[in-house]
């Protein structure tokens, strides 16, 4: 009996070599272990959607009359660089007795390795006692461990066909939308791809939407009032709660736009009784942020150190694959399972080795504080992003290496440290029938806090400089008096423009974004626009077709991409329709949905959506467009025959090119 491992990639395939027996022999795109056994592995996605012409000639030519183009038999063939490896894992699968699945543990990884699995056509009893092996940690205890908890890949059908699904409504979106309005571009004189997605045309929406905004904002003033109340040596200050009486001089916001109503408010309170009607204080406590998922850490390193999304995912999958100090990467989830907890001390002496910048750190841990950031009931396949037991030399790592391993080991170090520890004051007086109050809050103890760096506030939301001790400790009932009132003048100002570290929040928050309520109640706090393996992909697709540009650390839409979401329905610019997908998806996955429903109604949806663009004018957005500079210099065989080449990669022309994990959306 032999068994066949299928990694998905070569450095997770030498990790599952490395704790079987030995003596090892390295073959082409194999290796064969101690026991007869075999380790092979994928090179990312080893198969790719079809081009439309291979399903019909004619759609090598773009035109509006031949959408929307539906495939009724879906077919995949073998990337270029990836035929010879294709070949070598259908031999070995042919020939093994058990098939192993070892693709990352996540949606996109569990189709990578059943399509080649499908693509062997193995016997049916073969194919259905398939294995299926979790690995999200490289070290060795860790794949010794995820090879002694197997599970049937069978189990993870529905999560098979939650990626084909995502996978087949990308292309068939994606192609005939961006066919659609590229054609359409070109009746206007752009000579450029005019690239949508599902997910990656409403980030543009975002974007561009906010732009308008900056660029059609008028600053409004707007004020606020204070009550100055005196005790004993200080002067409370105490800010004024305009009653529902006052909203028609309010704003949506519930700023006060009326100054006569302000200085009304002051003439009023001056030299008047100023009674306690309420007074809390009370002692809080702050606990330390979870482990980070993949976007918070793109999220924090952007921040922190303006590094794209992309560079914080190639950095990572090197401290993983390369380095092995950190765990699989690409995960969604911010917990941990509770069995971890017992290598904290193992991590921690790792963490000291690898970043002499963080002994300190290590040293004030106490292993033996358990945060809430350990839950099973919260983690799936995979768990937070952590560093392993493994060190590394110091020297050994690039700069960006080094400071996402600081980022993730930092934000570990923190669970073993006690919550950070506020005292907050408020008092509430009624002066004249007014309400006005003054609050406060003071650390009292860092706690984890102490990790932060000085301009650092983590995601702390208070103001530390509001100190408590400026709120005196008042009983209920007790009567001031209100020396005078004090009027803020202020002025709106714009929304602030999207950078990496804020478009990120957006795409992982983005049912703040959704204009559907019913919607927006779904996906609060859940969903979010793309996944954690495919949103650097997708931003940076929008930058390379020249739809979103850079101006130093701010992002904004290129005319190209302004035109573009003026021309589209506004349904193929708002999050609600990818957030739905994904809902879908998600419950395909919990075996809640069907493939079938959710790909019929998606095919209706694109033929209607063709329908209306073959009746329609040139939008005026994309009259006049001034082509980017790129079309100039490219090939003419590319761009001479209207659009008629369908050679450029992802959705921009339909075709998607899947490296490693799908960036088309």
């Amino acid at each position: 009996m032999s068994r066949l491992y299928i990694a998905e990639k070569p450095s997770l395939g030498r990790a599952i070599a490395a704790v079987l027996p030995r003596p090892h022999k390295n073959n082409n795109g194999y290796i064969e272990v101690g026991n007869g056994d075999i380790v092979t592995w994928c090179i990312g996605h080893l198969l790719e959607q079809v081009e439309p012409d291979a399903y019909d000639a004619r759609y090598k030519k773009w035109n509006l009359d031949d959408l929307p183009i539906i495939p009724q038999q879906w077919q995949l063939i073998p990337r270029k660089a990836a035929k010879q490896q294709l070949a070598v894992i259908k031999k070995l699968a042919k020939s093994a007795t058990e098939i192993v699945h070892a693709g990352d543990p996540d949606r996109e990884g569990q189709l990578l390795v059943d399509e080649v699995i499908d693509y062997a056509k193995l016997p049916a009893a073969k194919k259905n006692a398939a294995l299926r092996l979790l690995i999200s940690d490289l070290n060795p205890a860790a794949v010794k461990k995820a090879l002694s908890s197997m599970r049937s890949n069978h189990d993870f059908v529905p999560l098979s066909v939650s990626a084909l699904a995502r996978s087949r409504a990308d292309w068939l979106y994606g192609m005939n939308m961006t066919r659609a309005y590229t054609l359409l571009g070109q009746k206007g004189g752009y000579r450029g791809v005019l690239s949508v997605g599902r997910v990656q045309t409403p980030i543009l929406g975002l974007v561009v939407r906010r732009d308008d905004e900056i660029a059609n904002f008028v600053p409004k003033p707007f004020y606020e009032v204070f009550a100055l109340i005196p005790y004993q040596e200080q002067e409370i200050r105490a800010r004024w709660l305009p009653s529902k009486a006052c909203e028609p001089y309010q704003d949506e916001d519930g700023r006060v736009l009326s100054r006569q109503l302000c200085e009304n408010v002051v003439s009023r309170i001056r030299g008047q009784a100023a009674e306690v009607t309420e007074s809390e204080r009370k002692e809080t406590k702050q606990a330390a942020p979870l482990p980070y998922s993949l976007s918070a850490l793109q999220i924090d390193a952007a921040r922190r150190f303006n590094m794209s999304a992309a560079d914080v995912l190639s950095t990572c999958q090197s401290l993983y694959e390369k380095h092995k100090v950190i765990t699989y990467p690409r995960s969604d989830c911010r917990y941990l399972p509770l069995d971890h907890f017992k290598q904290a001390g193992d991590v921690c002496r790792a963490i000291a080795s690898t970043d002499n910048s963080l002994s300190n750190a290590v040293s004030g841990a106490n292993t033996s504080l358990k945060s809430k950031a350990w839950n099973d009931k919260k983690v799936d396949a995979h768990h937070a992003i952590i560093p392993t037991p493994k060190s590394a030399n110091p020297q050994s790592l690039s700069p960006s290496e080094a400071k996402i391993y600081q980022l993730v080991a930092r934000q570990y170090l923190m669970q073993f440290y006690p919550a950070a520890v506020y005292a907050e004051a408020k008092l509430v007086f009624t002066i004249a029938n007014g309400q006005f109050v003054a609050k406060g809050r003071q650390l009292m103890d860092a706690g984890w806090r102490v990790l932060l760096g000085r301009d650092d506030k983590g995601d702390d939301k208070g103001d530390d400089n509001d100190l408590a001790d400026k709120v005196p400790p008042l009983t209920k009932g007790t009567v001031l008096t209100c020396r005078d009132g004090e009027i803020k003048d202020k002025m709106t100002e714009p929304p602030k423009a999207f950078t990496e570290a804020t478009l990120l929040q957006a795409m992982t928050g983005i049912a703040r974004f959704v204009s559907d309520q019913s919607l927006k109640k779904i996906l609060r706090d859940t969903d979010g626009l793309g996944t954690e393996a495919t949103r650097a992909g997708i931003l940076e697709i929008l930058f390379k077709r020249q739809l979103l540009q850079r101006q130093g650390k701010t992002i904004h839409a290129t005319e190209a991409g302004r035109g573009l979401i003026y021309a589209l329905p506004n349904e193929a610019t708002y999050p609600d329709m990818t957030a739905h997908w994904e809902h879908q998806l998600q419950d395909m996955a919990d075996k809640k949905y069907a493939y079938q429903p959710f790909m019929g109604a998606l095919q209706l949806q694109v033929t209607a959506l063709m329908d209306k663009v073959k009746v329609s004018e040139v939008p005026q957005s994309l009259r006049d467009l001034k082509s980017p500079e790129w079309t100039k210099t490219t090939s003419k065989r590319r761009y001479s025959k209207k659009g008629s080449s369908a050679k450029s990669s992802g959705a921009s022309t339909g075709k998607i090119t899947r490296k490693r994990k799908p960036k088309s959306e």
